[in-house]
């Protein structure tokens, strides 16, 4: 037999989490999946200094367990390890495919966020997991003592190059521009780093190595030299692609992939509505 719900999130991270805690306490029957664990990036993040009511800050992960807690607490279903696969139409039901048996909806909400994107040069599908990572949090602790670089320029890209200073000898930042975006306060805790270096105006070619990365091959966007970099590791944050393929052929996406809504989140289809990095905006 068929499943069916009120209301299924997809997406487990801070806005599927947010919204199931508000649907829950308006005693909407609330199911929220998710193809991992609840956190989606957030979990990834060592301190979040920015949510209020936390003035020394928390880390990622503590403040997902918290809001997990309270959205079950308020009846909100949580359904970790389920891919969903595609939504499609079935007159006025909303019907989504996962990985194991279909579910049907009353109403959707898409949280399913954003990946990392990539810089589709030689050597960085070669290198993951044996010294090219998206993720600091996850993987700094083996670094410790050597030599990396990280890959952008934005907030992202200066927390994680923060965090891993912890562990590593020296980190160089290579930013395709001559100034970074991220706030003001990362780029100041950055500049008085001693383990920081940065290059600039510069965006990595090539990614080489053996077993395990071994150096960078940079090139200079002004001149077009090529310099190649002794490099141990390589952080890539250069920013994220939203997490659509599911839903491309059923609802209207930006020329970028992410879901077009209205100011009320409403997408393009009756009864699917889009929250989080997932939607344009």
């Amino acid at each position: 037999m068929v499943e069916e719900r009120e209301l299924v999130i997809i997406g487990a991270g801070p806005a599927g989490l947010v919204a199931g805690l508000y649907a829950s306490r308006a005693r909407i029957d609330t199911l929220i999946l998710d193809k991992a664990m609840p956190g989606g990036q957030a979990i990834l993040t060592d301190v979040i200094e920015n949510f209020p009511g936390f003035p020394d800050g928390i880390s990622g992960q503590e403040l997902i367990d918290l809001m997990v807690k309270q959205a079950q607490k308020f009846g909100a279903e949580i359904r970790n390890f389920v891919e969903v696969e595609k939504i499609f139409l079935d007159g006025s039901r909303k019907v989504i495919k996962t990985d194991g048996e279909d579910i049907i909806a009353q109403a959707i909400i898409v949280a399913s966020g954003a990946g990392y994107r990539r810089l589709g040069i030689s050597g960085e599908e070669e290198f993951i997991g044996r010294g090219v990572s998206f993720c600091a949090t996850c993987d700094g602790a083996f670094f410790r003592d050597r030599n990396v670089l990280v890959v952008g320029g934005g907030d992202t890209a200066l927390t994680e190059a923060l965090f891993l200073t912890k562990f590593v000898k020296k980190l160089t930042i290579v930013h395709r521009r001559d100034q970074l975006r991220a706030v003001k306060i990362l780029q100041e805790r950055a500049f008085n780093n001693e383990k920081i270096d940065f290059l600039w105006n510069s965006v990595p070619v090539e990614i080489k190595g053996d077993r395990s990365v071994r150096s960078v091959v940079v090139q200079n966007k002004k001149d077009g030299t090529l310099r190649e970099i002794a490099a141990d590791g390589v952080f890539m944050a250069i920013g994220i692609v939203p997490n659509t393929t599911f839903v491309h052929d059923l609802v209207r996406l930006d020329p970028n992939g992410y879901l077009e809504t209205d100011d009320n989140l409403k997408t393009s289809v009756e009864g699917i509505y889009a929250a989080g990095d997932v939607r344009k905006g």
